[in-house]
């Protein structure tokens, strides 16, 4: 059956029609830059990693005459594949700006600085202008902050782990733009229509469908206890824990025991032991669809109709 649907891809600097999309491959999720591979195949035969590289691309998604998505970013890989005869095939990687920050390491202090202000240092250092913060909790400054060896990348999403905050690639409707969104609760998520469950495609008349629903549980750890030290105070004991929810009946030994803590006042202490419970616990209940929709992604809540469950 015919869906209508067809795929571009537009690279700054070359034509419109330079490349025709054979296929591609969309790996996305929180708190990771996607990863966008695409085989195209092109008239051109003199294509280079000059000419590609490093630059702005965008897959769009058609659904006849009308775009329902778009996935944009930088090409950070290029390759050069077959000649089938008449067309010149190649392979691209295409990932969101925040992958460069992958490719930086350092050793820096952050002192007396809340996680909003050393994200918007290390972004903007990494050229990413097109970000937002869409916190609902206190995230207080920190006393001392280091980046030992890491990439910025991988100190980010360490910062962030710790504070609670998840990341995703916000999609701004009818145009090509993204904006990285850095997220502490589910509020900030945007919610879209219902989405009915069927598991013969073929017979419905709806045009995006859930055509596979599986649910499953698995044990996790269920406590979290973390311990600090600061010689301003020697005698605090500066120990605080966090009881897992909804353990589904699983026991409740598996302790999770963090030293040192890395907070210096007892409001992180609470938070950090608080959001480490929640991560660790973010995979104990899971579902996994099978979809025909192009707009369903990271950063979106949809309610599930029809399922007899």
């Amino acid at each position: 059956m015919s869906t209508g649907l067809r795929f571009t891809l537009d690279v700054d600097g070359l034509g419109s029609k330079t490349f025709a999309v054979v296929s591609f491959l969309l790996k996305q999720r929180y708190s990771f830059p996607f990863t966008l591979d695409i085989e195209v195949a092109s008239d051109s035969f003199r294509e280079t990693a000059e000419k590609l590289l490093e630059k702005n691309a965008t897959l769009t998604i058609w659904q006849g005459d009308t775009p329902q998505r778009y996935i944009s970013g930088i090409v950070t890989r290029f390759g050069m594949k077959e000649y089938n005869g008449w067309q010149m095939c190649y392979s691209l990687t295409i990932t969101p700006p925040l992958w460069r920050a992958g490719l930086r390491q350092n050793f820096r202090i952050f002192q007396q600085q809340d996680i909003q202000t050393i994200s918007a240092t290390l972004l903007d250092e990494n050229g990413i202008t097109g970000w937002k913060p869409l916190f609902y909790e206190d995230h207080p400054a920190r006393e001392f902050c280091v980046q030992y060896g890491e990439t910025d990348l991988a100190f980010l999403t360490r910062l962030w782990s710790e504070e609670g905050i998840f990341f995703f690639d916000r999609h701004v409707a009818d145009t090509p733009s993204q904006t990285l969104t850095l997220c502490d609760d589910v509020a900030g998520l945007s919610r879209t229509d219902e989405m009915s469950f069927n598991p013969s495609p073929t017979t419905t008349l709806l045009p995006t469908i859930i055509s596979t629903f599986r649910y499953q549980a698995q044990i996790r750890p269920s406590s979290v206890e973390t311990q600090d030290y600061t010689f301003k105070v020697p005698g605090w004991p500066a120990y605080y824990g966090r009881d897992g929810e909804h353990l589904n009946g699983q026991r409740t030994q598996y302790e999770v025991f963090d030293y040192p803590g890395r907070f210096k006042d007892e409001q992180h202490g609470q938070d950090f032991a608080r959001y480490q419970m929640e991560g660790w616990r973010n995979n104990a209940e899971t579902a996994v669809c099978i979809s025909n929709s192009p707009t369903l992604w990271p950063g979106v809540i949809f309610t599930l109709t029809g399922h007899p469950v």
